[in-house]
C-alpha cells in the first residue's frame, strides 16, 4: 500500500531544499543560522510525522517555534531567580551602600545613553 504523504525526515528535506534560493541570499553568518533552525525540528521528527500536516511547512515553523518558546522560558526563568537573588542581597544593605549602589547603576547607566 502506497502513503500519499512521504516521511517526515523526507519531508523535512524537500523543505530544506525549496529554500535553498532563500538560503543563498543571505550572508554567510545568516546561512550558518539558517542552518541551525532547520535543524531543529528534527528534535521533533515525531510530533511532526503524527500530526500528517498537507503543508510540510507547518510542522516545521511549529518545531522551531516551540523549540525557541522553550528558550525563552527558560531565560525567563532564569531572570527571575537572578531578581530573587539581587532582591533578598538588598533588604540587607544599610541605607547609605543602597544609595551608593544606586549611584553607581545610574553612572553606569550614563555612559548607554546620550542625553
Amino acid at each position: 500500500m502506497g502513503r500519499t504523504i512521504p516521511s517526515f525526515r523526507i519531508a523535512l528535506a524537500m523543505e530544506k531544499e525549496d529554500w535553498k534560493p532563500f538560503r543563498y541570499a543571505l550572508d554567510k553568518s545568516d546561512r550558518k543560522k539558517f542552518d541551525e533552525m532547520f535543524e531543529l525540528p528534527k528534535f521533533y521528527i515525531s510530533a511532526c510525522s503524527n500530526s500528517v500536516q498537507y503543508v510540510r511547512l507547518h510542522p516545521t515553523l511549529m518545531s522551531i517555534l516551540l523549540y525557541h518558546y522553550k528558550q525563552l522560558r527558560e531565560c525567563i526563568s532564569e531572570v527571575e531567580r537572578i531578581e530573587v537573588i539581587v532582591n533578598s542581597k538588598k533588604k540587607w544593605l544599610t541605607k547609605e551602600e543602597a544609595k551608593e549602589e544606586k549611584e553607581e547603576v545610574h553612572a553606569t547607566l550614563d555612559t548607554y545613553f546620550i542625553y
